[in-house]
C-alpha cells in the first residue's frame, strides 16, 4: 500500500502499489478501508497487558510489548526446535508455538505473517476463517 500522511500523522489516502507484484496495486476491502480504521475514535492505541494470575489489563508502551513477545518467543523456540524428527529426518521446526490469523488481517498482513512464521520453523498456522 502507499500511504501519505498529513503533518500530524493521521492518513489522509491511501491506495494500491502499481509496482507490488503480489497484488498489482488491487486491494482488498479490508485494505480499502485502512483509512476509516486508524482513525476510529475506538481503535486501542497502546497494548493492554495482563499479568499471568492477574483479572485485569493494563495498558503498557509498545517498546515494552514488542520486547516482550519477542523474548518469549524465542525462548519457547529455542527450547523446543527440533532440527530432526525421531526417525533422524531434517525439520527444522517447533511445534510449541502456533499463529492464528484472524478476519481483521488483509492478504497482505498474512502473507508477511505466514513467511515469519514458517521462518521461524512453525507448523502450526491457522486462520479463523478456515475454522
Amino acid at each position: 500500500m502507499l500511504i501519505a500522511t498529513g503533518p500530524d500523522g493521521h492518513i489522509i489516502n491511501s491506495e494500491g502499489d502499481p509496482d507490488n507484484p503480489q497484488n498489482r496495486g488491487a486491494l482488498d476491502p479490508k485494505s480499502i478501508s485502512v483509512r476509516s480504521l486508524s482513525q476510529n475514535q475506538r481503535r486501542l492505541r497502546k497494548p493492554l497487558y495482563r499479568a499471568p494470575g492477574g483479572d485485569a489489563f493494563e495498558e503498557v508502551e509498545w517498546d515494552w510489548a514488542i520486547e516482550q513477545v519477542a523474548q518469549r518467543i524465542k525462548k519457547t523456540r529455542d527450547e523446543t526446535f527440533e532440527k530432526t524428527n525421531a526417525d533422524g529426518v531434517t525439520v527444522n521446526r517447533t511445534q510449541a508455538i502456533a499463529f492464528m490469523g484472524g478476519a481483521a488481517n488483509n492478504d497482505e498482513e498474512c502473507y508477511l505473517a505466514s513467511k515469519l512464521a514458517r521462518a521461524l520453523g512453525l507448523v502450526y498456522l491457522e486462520h479463523q476463517a478456515r475454522i
